[in-house]
């Protein structure tokens, strides 16, 4: 077991590792969400633009950039599925850019927790596909055609099941992958290359988080078309 700051305390050591990095994480995102509502005023004070840079304005680009994001995917559903789908992206950044900091063990390093994540992700579309369509939702597991049932309803649930554990996977592979090259590149060379890799590395990250959340609002849009 490689070293992280929670072993400093007797009382956190005997937890694992990702449950603290995620608790520890989950607090982060708390207090940021207090900070920017702080930050932002009163809804007429949020309107009016801020004369300098600010921590107003760090929170108006992100809040953006993820409005943009989420509409471009889901159109006019973006909005109603905007805190939800921001919230998985900025938890799973988060965490995956803890591994880039010594001392951390990231949670998405686990396989537990990316597939509970990816466990959120299916209950969360499947959800919604019952809440906009009601048991109508059910029907496009049987195909266009009844006599098709047969065949398709064993198809359509390896599929739906599979969905979960792919996003998992991919999460859990990919920054175990990213993380192991960095911490290797940091036992061989500890000055200047690194830095590189550190770079590559928070692009990873980036991505991860991005492609995570896009296959999420996929799955959504998906589930609650009104085509079904």
């Amino acid at each position: 077991m490689h070293f992280t700051w929670f072993h400093l305390s007797s009382v956190l050591e005997k937890y694992p590792d990702h449950v603290l990095t995620a608790g520890f994480c989950t607090l982060l995102l708390a207090v940021l969400c207090v900070l920017a509502k702080a930050v932002a005023g009163t809804p007429e004070q949020a309107l009016i633009p801020a004369p300098k840079i600010s921590l107003r304005n760090f929170f108006e680009v992100i809040v953006e950039s993820l409005t943009g994001f989420v509409d471009s995917v889901m159109s006019h559903d973006g909005q109603v599925y905007l805190p939800v789908v921001a919230t998985m992206f900025i938890y799973i950044f988060i965490n995956n850019v803890f591994g880039l900091f010594p001392g951390f063990s990231p949670a998405t390093d686990n396989l537990n927790t990316t597939l509970s994540i990816g466990l959120f992700s299916f209950v969360l579309y499947n959800i919604e596909g019952l809440r906009a369509h009601g048991i109508a939702y059910v029907k496009h597991f049987l195909g266009p055609l009844i006599w098709l049932a047969p065949l398709m309803l064993p198809i359509e649930l390896i599929s739906q099941l599979v969905r979960p554990l792919s996003l998992g996977l991919r999460l859990f592979g990919n920054m175990t992958g990213d993380h192991t090259v960095l911490s290797i590149f940091l036992d061989l060379v500890p000055l200047g290359i690194p830095i590189i890799f550190y770079a590559l590395g928070l692009f990873v990250c980036f991505v991860q988080a991005f492609v995570f959340s896009l296959l999420s609002m996929v799955y959504l849009s998906m589930a609650t078309a009104h085509d079904h």
